[in-house]
């Protein structure tokens, strides 16, 4: 088929632009996962660029039927969803990233510690997969994996090992990824510490591959 000229200099633009290291404004705003920074006691991290994140991972009210009572934080990891349980059959939902496949944890648990701008130090199993790991990473470091917030999960008394916390990857939300911990936005973490007192009962569920979706409806977000 012969070009007419109109296309003819279009298509001369476009590869004028690629040459020039000029990425359309599409493909740079399917990469951009951050926008801009914020100031949180006293750590400067990097803010989630919304605007590129599916909705469904957005933080939302969203209608929820559960037997347990409000203030129970619920990771249905099949879905990869977290609900923060309110009054009147409703919940705070928030996307997460979760266990890969051998990694997973389920079970019930309450949150005995809170941290602001953690410190991660890598446990001996994760360090034997990964040698060049470092022995620990102080909080409020940019390759610190846990973020702004880590909430850690006891199970009789005892730590699990496993943290509802931040990540340095926006792009794994929604995602079997982690070592078994549940990853949440910088932003997302932040607000569920803010909400989480210490003893917040906490049920990770089953990762079932024929659970039914979760019955729930976006009331505002």
């Amino acid at each position: 088929m012969e070009l007419n000229r109109r296309e003819l200099l279009l298509g001369a633009a476009a590869t004028a632009a690629v040459g020039a290291g000029i990425v359309p404004a599409e493909a740079q705003k399917k990469t951009s996962w951050f926008a801009g920074t914020a100031v949180d006691n006293g750590v400067t991290f990097r803010l989630t660029n919304f605007a590129v994140i599916d909705k469904r991972w957005h933080k939302q009210m969203v209608k929820y039927k559960s037997s347990e009572p409000a203030g129970t934080v619920v990771v249905d990891t099949r879905h990869h969803f977290l609900y923060l349980i309110m009054e009147n059959g409703t919940a705070i939902r928030y996307g997460v990233g979760v266990g890969r496949e051998g990694f997973q944890w389920f079970g019930r648990a309450n949150i005995d510690r809170k941290a602001l701008w953690p410190k991660w130090t890598p446990p001996p199993e994760m360090r034997q997969r990964q040698p060049d790991l470092p022995l620990s990473v102080e909080g409020g470091s940019p390759t610190n994996p846990l973020g702004p917030r880590a909430l850690y999960l006891f199970n009789n008394g005892g730590d699990t090992g496993y943290r509802l916390h931040g990540t340095l990857e926006p792009g794994s939300i929604g995602k079997d990824v982690s070592s078994g911990c549940i990853r949440m936005f910088p932003e997302h973490v932040i607000d569920l510490y803010q909400r989480c007192p210490i003893g917040t009962a906490t049920q990770v569920l089953p990762h079932i591959a024929d659970r039914a979706p979760p019955v729930d409806d976006v009331q505002n977000g």
